[in-house]
């Protein structure tokens, strides 16, 4: 895994790129986050109680650029969420607001 970079600098509790933080392979954006979340017993979920539980947890956005769950919570919108659907929805339209999601649907 010599090749992966992450120029952020951060000292992260754990590596993005490890098996605490991609099981084995490497992992991105809300691939990370959705192993955070379970369906079942997370819902309805607090924004705040989730940032404050996973916040300096590294999310590996692109092959170059790792933040915190918290720099991508930075932009999402609203402090709660009854569904794990609205959270999807919520999580990606805050990464897309945050310019922390590559793919812009033309939709």
């Amino acid at each position: 895994m010599d090749d992966m970079y992450d120029p952020s600098g951060r000292d992260w509790p754990h590596d993005p790129d490890g098996e605490e933080g991609s099981e084995g392979g490497r992992q991105y954006g809300m691939a990370v986050l959705s192993k955070k979340v379970d369906e079942e017993e997370d819902f309805p979920l607090q924004k705040d109680a989730f940032v404050e539980e996973y916040g300096d947890d590294p999310v590996r956005i692109n092959y170059e650029k790792v933040v915190s769950v918290e720099e991508v919570f930075e932009h999402v919108e609203p402090e709660e969420f009854e569904t794990k659907v609205e959270f999807w929805k919520k999580v990606g339209d805050g990464m897309r607001a945050g310019d922390l999601w590559e793919f812009q649907p033309s939709a």
